[in-house]
């Protein structure tokens, strides 16, 4: 065959990595020049926006013959039955000819009616004179299937393989059968899944397994097999309730020989009474006869309350490592009493716990013991302590802890000191915790925020705003023996919140 022979075939002409792959029809073929033209190229699966290309023998790597023209078909089956040619860098390689007699071949004028190709640089164009067959002979009103694995699958640069034999042909009739059907034969309305399900009456068809299981028909001996009436079944529990008997909860627990006048309960709504300041005494006084020293009672205290400042302050979202530039300040008002001890072991916690604390202590001659001892330990600490209102901070701290006030010595309220703490607690703004504030018929100075009681708690008034209970660590007999039936409302907690009655 001559090489004007081959002009409309369907070549894929590879010009190595940097040309790339070029596909379309022979156009022309210049023996004596060693060229070859293409015309509608695509060059790497994209259209050419030029409509012929030519190349050269030099540049070709690989040139493949993809379809044959319908004009040389029957010549070349003849000549080359089983075999057709590759050119290859301008020498000849035989290889098999892919044909199939099913399919229709349009001339070279029939398929110029397209301009879109979308193929890939392997495959041929065979696929786009085949699709566009197909779409001329669709009648006018033929709808595609979009939901159909034959349209969402196979993209216009995927070409499905060709399978041979009569398993394929089994393949496809059931392909047709499956995906083959037309869009409008699908309903348009949902399936009423509500509407349905109310067809069912639940409690008629249990009313009917009950008569039937009474009447004896559920068993094979005639015997009843009853599920039972609401009352006679076992009850039913949720997944956070106790399946074990218990005895019944006991609110009050706790019983005061002499009431203070108002009633508190937990989160729980386990009840606990106030009681008298005499009464509060007398525990404490019995509490250190068994021995539970001053010492003892002033670190418990000053643990509990340090804990729960830490809480009002941030807690973990405040106090870590990655936050060191935003330490929180805490500015320490304590009197020269057993109070203000408690309020210097509680800063002396909170100093070990990198919380910047300003102790407010007056200068006396002469102290209490325990204060002392108290003090000498804070010295020990990075804590800073003054004796002048002056040298408090101007500007607000996170929080005030109030240790000012005295059950006994109320003539304190009159020293200068007193009241010139009270004014710059009242001006800074900063909330304000109170440990072991007085009884409510004693007037307090600064309004706080919240309110710490030891032991049980003391009638407190509106001034001393949310009150807490802390323990510590008072004996079960020690209660019993000033006259208090106690049972602890701590649980697992050192510090829980009372609300009042």
């Amino acid at each position: 065959m001559m090489a004007g022979d081959w002009l409309g075939s369907i070549v894929s002409i590879n010009c190595g990595d940097t040309l790339g792959v070029y596909q379309g029809r022979v156009s022309a073929v210049d023996q004596l020049n060693q060229t070859i033209s293409l015309t509608r190229p695509f060059h790497n699966g994209v259209k050419c926006l030029v409509p012929e290309v030519t190349f050269r023998a030099g540049d070709i790597v690989e040139l493949k013959i993809l379809e044959i023209s319908t004009d040389i078909r029957q010549q070349t089956n003849n000549q080359f039955p089983e075999n057709t040619t590759d050119y290859i860098n301008g020498t000849a390689k035989q290889r098999p000819i892919e044909t199939s007699n099913s399919q229709n071949i349009p001339r070279r004028s029939d398929a110029r009616s397209n301009d879109s190709v979308g193929t890939s640089p392997q495959m041929c164009s065979k696929s786009y004179v085949d699709r566009h067959a197909e779409g001329l002979n669709q009648p006018k009103n033929f709808r595609r299937r979009h939901n159909s694995w034959s349209s969402s699958s196979r993209f216009p640069n995927q070409v499905t393989p060709k399978k041979s034999g009569p398993k394929n042909g089994q393949l496809k009739a059931r392909d047709d059968e499956c995906f083959g059907d037309d869009l409008e034969e699908i309903p348009d309305t949902d399936f009423d899944f509500e509407g349905n399900l109310a067809l069912f009456d639940k409690a008629a068809v249990f009313e009917e397994i009950d008569t039937y299981e009474r009447k004896g028909g559920g068993s094979a001996g005639g015997g009843s097999k009853s599920r039972g009436t609401p009352s006679e079944r076992p009850p039913t529990y949720r997944h956070d309730e106790n399946i074990l008997e218990s005895e019944p909860i006991v609110y009050r627990r706790i019983l005061v020989p002499q009431p203070g006048g108002k009633e508190y309960c937990t989160d729980s709504g386990l009840v606990v009474p106030s009681i008298s300041y005499a009464l509060h005494k007398k525990l404490l006084s019995v509490a250190e006869k068994h021995g539970l020293s001053v010492e003892k009672r002033l670190e418990m205290s000053g643990v509990c309350a340090s804990q729960m400042a830490l809480t009002l302050l941030g807690g973990p979202n405040r106090l870590n490592p990655k936050n060191v530039h935003q330490r929180p300040t805490v500015a320490l008002l304590c009197g020269p009493h057993i109070k203000g001890a408690q309020g210097i072991s509680c800063g002396r916690h909170l100093a070990n716990h990198d919380v910047d604390i300003i102790l407010f202590l007056p200068n006396f001659v002469k102290m209490l013991e325990p204060v002392t001892n108290e003090l000498n330990l804070f010295c020990r600490t990075e804590g800073k302590q003054v004796s002048n209102v002056k040298d408090l901070p101007d500007c607000p701290v996170d929080l005030v802890i109030n240790c000012l006030d005295c059950h006994e010595n109320a003539f304190l309220r009159d020293q200068p000191w007193y009241r010139a703490a009270v004014d710059w607690a009242n001006q800074n703004r900063a909330p304000v915790l109170s440990i072991d504030p007085p009884v409510a018929d004693q007037e307090q100075g600064i309004h706080a925020k919240w309110s710490l009681e030891l032991g049980l708690p003391l009638a407190l008034g509106e001034q001393a705003g949310r009150v807490y209970l802390c323990d510590i660590g008072i004996p079960q007999k020690v209660f019993r023996e000033v006259g208090i039936t106690y049972h602890s409302p701590f649980g697992c907690k050192f510090v829980i919140p009372l609300h009042s009655m």
